[in-house]
């Protein structure tokens, strides 16, 4: 279960980049994940290459194709946006289910025995877990110094007030467009190596809404913005998802959405900011008047 909460984190923390951080909440990214886990399997499929060599391949196609989703979808704001990339990715889920090059509706799968170490098809999850690992811990060092950075400025600037931040000369298209690539593009990652320790892809697994949705809960329960938000809110979310699949089988899936929905309304309403939220020092309260006027007075 350990791989399984860092891959979510993976996932999240790549959505956090645009949507905590520039506050564009995108409930598309999937077309992104689904990308990355196709092209993975592709270049086994029909070149008999290593799934991990689609990696950079579905890194590259996301940041073209973020691009051109970017340029008009980003002048929306709110939920047009988010509406705008629901659509996106529907679209996309679609076509890949009628496409035989993507093995349609069936999906493909990688290599079923190992090949050579490069395949990454391992006996046990633990090789993954310290991949999986070393790849968060670049991804968040990467957010951390993005968050120090001109870029992570203006971001934060971008997502308190557009039009203030426009009047302060910030170019808020083209930094919001910065983020948008750079999350599709990790999340194309956590995609391919989703498809390395898995095996297979098909369009629900790959584009379906729900992997779009996760993002969004994992980083908002734990804080979307915040550094470690997304861990924290995969930390709890994975571990809730894996029991009630395990103790309600193919019922399960459908009370995921139940319990996403609640958590989605739970923390709009008590938590904006997310869990870790709870745990920043609150300012000091000022002093009374009366205080104050009495400290004059001596």
């Amino acid at each position: 279960m350990g791989a399984l909460v860092l891959l979510a984190a993976i996932g999240a923390s790549a959505w956090n980049i645009v949507g905590g951080y520039a506050g564009q909440v995108s409930v598309g990214h999937a077309v992104f994940f689904g990308f990355g886990a196709y092209a993975a399997v592709v270049v086994y499929t029909h070149l008999g290459w290593p799934p991990i060599a689609g990696a950079p391949l579905g890194m590259l196609l996301s940041v073209i194709l973020a691009a051109v989703i970017g340029v008009p979808t980003l002048r929306l704001s709110g939920h047009y946006f988010s509406m705008a990339t629901i659509a996106v990715g529907e679209l996309v889920r679609v076509l890949s289910s009628t496409s035989d090059f993507l093995g349609g509706a069936q999906g493909l799968g990688g290599p079923a025995m190992p090949r050579s170490v490069f395949d990454l098809s391992f006996l046990s999850a633990t090789p993954f877990y310290y991949i999986f690992l070393a790849v968060l811990a670049f991804l968040l060092g990467l957010t951390w110094w993005i968050e120090r950075a001109r870029m992570g400025f203006y971001l934060r600037a971008i997502k308190d007030s557009e039009r203030a931040a426009r009047a302060l000369g910030v170019s808020s298209g083209r930094y919001k467009l910065y983020a948008y690539m750079l999350s599709g593009a990790f999340t194309s990652l956590a995609g391919s190596l989703y498809l390395c320790m898995f095996g297979f892809v098909d369009p629900e697994s790959g584009f379906g809404i729900l992997i779009s949705v996760k993002m969004v809960v994992m980083a908002a329960l734990g804080g979307a913005g915040n550094l470690f938000g997304p861990l924290v809110g995969a930390l709890i979310l994975v571990p809730l998802e894996e029991l009630s699949n395990s103790y309600l089988g193919g019922r399960g899936a459908g009370l995921t959405f139940v319990v996403y929905g609640a958590i989605i309304v739970i923390i709009a309403r008590f938590l904006p900011s997310g869990l870790l939220s709870l745990f920043r020092p609150r300012p000091s309260k000022p002093a009374p008047k009366s205080e104050i006027a009495s400290g004059h007075a001596d």
